[in-house]
């Protein structure tokens, strides 16, 4: 049980370095070719959010995020490991492109790890600040 919690905690700290870095490459080599990724949201205002079930969605939502987000901050506060499973929580900082919105949110990462590959990811955030800042006003 210890190796594998020593290996999913090394796979979740890759994981955020290769976010930190923008390394899809990288990135990619983490995850299952099929997984249960869901972030909650509202995918008319933010595409990025929503279900991906292959490596090739969960590379297209990096793309995604990155091209209409830029990070201001981020950090972990906590990483909890059982087994192949972890949880991650922590707060972020970043600017909406679009609306040139800074917003702030806590966030609660579950995920869990295959053969050593994350098949399960669920991104738990202030979903409803994410939509708003993306409102473009009524002219």
């Amino acid at each position: 049980m210890q190796n594998q919690e020593n290996k999913t905690r090394d796979v979740i700290t890759m994981l955020f370095e290769s976010m930190s870095q923008r390394n899809l490459t990288r990135l990619s080599e983490l995850f299952a070719d099929q997984v249960d990724w869901e972030i909650p949201g509202d995918v008319q205002r933010a595409p990025w959010v929503g279900k991906r079930e292959n490596k090739t969605e969960v590379c297209a939502f990096y793309r995604l995020l990155w091209k209409n987000t830029e990070p201001i901050s981020a950090s972990v506060e906590t990483v909890m490991v059982d087994g192949h499973q972890g949880i991650v929580i922590g707060e972020f900082t970043t600017k909406m492109l679009l609306t040139d919105k800074i917003i702030s949110s806590f966030f609660c990462i579950h995920i869990a790890l295959k053969n050593n590959l994350i098949y399960r990811y669920r991104l738990y955030e202030n979903t409803l600040t994410v939509s708003e800042s993306l409102a473009i006003p009524a002219e």
